[in-house]
């Protein structure tokens, strides 16, 4: 990689500052970075229009640092090492500019993205921002911005960006509520209140569930896992089509595949999956630059019944997970020691289901494809092995994302409880249930009550 040739440092200065208790979706993303080791990030890299110069980038990352409390936010800890978050109202944010030098910029950035990205942030001492810029003559051609995900989430990054490219500058604090004051309401009655909710729909939800998800590991040593990334055209059309059968959201629809699929593999029903829910559905959140995703339970019996009651079912269950998706995620910690000390000492609780897609997500009245192009479209389905630094490391794993021709699952396993064949078995299976469900919704879901031997 060519050397950095410049580093500057940008001054920002913002209204706002102090320190404050974690918000309750921070809490989460640090109990995930203290439990692997590695810095959460988020971020990525993209080509520029014609036009853009380091003093054209240097204005806009002082006035969106400035703007938002969430990217001139640190982390400071106690005596005991609990952390907290420290806003500062003003400093120098480092901005990196690389000249290509005759390479290809994007194979510039994507080396520069993997290097920010593996490398853990210094908390206490570095800015939770990381940001480069390629540079062929005059003209910055790629940008590089890795964020530090304590303190942004996906939906976070949306509203960052749409203030970034808004057409005039906006004055004053952006409308969704910072960091700071988010983390004071957290102490409210109300707040305290929904946290108590929360924990009565996860205990539940766990005193209903069976302890063991996909049995005991099959080798010795501890987590192996790997990355599986199937992209299915099959599954958009499907997907789309049934929407248009049923009027369902294809959240739900998706969702209900996922867990069809995968009881369908593992033999055990009721299917239980933590959903990340996005918070932003809340008063005051929707535009705020900060970290509001929290994991919360979710069940779902899929059993003698058919594909379009799984999909009404799913939509019930994650209503709930939905609505029950803002807690005090210490208190969510002593709720589960609680229940599992009572349940024998053991409920293994590994599976995830994250769906991120950016496109929408309810049904629309666009042409859907015929039972015969779903079909054939099962033979371009794709797969690959990422090997991404922050992969989870749990036994099932998976994020759904999309593009304009394929629904992606990203697939991360313990390979102690799946191998690479059934992995992809598992993918596979989940596209079916897509297809099944699209050619025939009154189809039934095939799968039996209770635990398979």
């Amino acid at each position: 990689m060519p050397g950095m040739v410049d580093r500057i440092l940008v001054p920002f200065e913002g209204a706002g500052s102090g320190v404050e208790d974690l918000t309750w979706g921070q809490i989460g993303l640090w109990q995930s970075t203290l439990a692997d080791g590695r810095s959460r990030t988020t971020g990525g890299s993209a080509p520029l229009p014609p036009g853009a110069t380091v003093e054209s980038i240097v204005e806009t990352l002082g006035y969106l640092v400035g703007r938002h409390q969430a990217l001139r936010t640190r982390l400071v800890f106690d005596a005991d090492g609990n952390a907290r978050q420290s806003c500062s109202t003003s400093g120098e944010m480092p901005l990196e500019i690389y000249d290509a030098d005759g390479r290809d910029p994007a194979e510039l950035a994507a080396e520069i993205e993997e290097r920010y990205e593996s490398t853990n942030f210094d908390y206490e001492n570095e800015w939770p921002v990381r940001m480069a810029g390629i540079r062929i003559g005059d003209e910055i051609v790629h940008m590089i911005a890795t964020y530090h995900h304590i303190v942004i989430d996906a939906d976070g990054m949306k509203a960052l960006l749409a203030d970034m490219f808004a057409n005039e500058r906006k004055p004053g604090p952006p409308t969704g509520i910072p960091p700071l004051e988010q983390a004071r309401h957290q102490r409210t009655p109300a707040a305290r209140r929904q946290s108590d909710a929360a924990m009565r729909h996860l205990e539940r939800v766990f005193r209903t569930m069976s302890i063991s998800r996909f049995g005991d590991p099959r080798k010795d040593g501890g987590p192996d896992c790997r990355q599986l990334r199937y992209r299915s055209p099959a599954t958009l059309l499907a997907v789309r089509a049934t929407s248009a059968a049923l009027g369902a959201n294809t959240s739900a629809i998706l969702l209900a595949t996922f867990a069809v699929g995968l009881a369908r593999f593992t033999g055990r029903n009721p299917v239980f999956a933590w959903l990340l829910v996005n918070n932003r559905f809340r008063t005051g959140y929707a535009e705020s630059v900060s970290a509001l995703v929290q994991m919360s339970p979710f069940l779902i019996d899929v059993a003698d019944t058919t594909l379009a009651e799984a999909v009404i079912r799913a939509q019930g269950g994650a209503m709930s997970a939905y609505k029950n998706a803002y807690y005090d995620p210490y208190q969510q910690d002593e709720t589960i020691a609680r229940l599992v000390a009572e349940r024998g000492g053991t409920i293994d609780r590994s599976c995830y289901y994250n769906d991120r897609r950016l496109s929408e997500r309810d049904f629309t009245d666009e042409p859907v494809a015929g039972p015969d192009e779903i079909t054939a479209a099962v033979a371009r389905a794709e797969l690959s092995w990422p090997n991404e630094p922050a992969m989870p490391q749990q036994k099932m794993y998976c994020h759904v994302d999309d593009t304009p021709t394929t629904i992606d699952f990203t697939i991360s396993s313990d390979l102690r409880y799946f191998t690479e064949d059934e992995m992809v078995a598992v993918a596979r299976g989940i596209e079916a249930v897509a297809v099944e469900m699209a050619l025939d919704p009154t189809a039934p879901t095939d799968v039996a009550l209770g635990v398979r031997s």
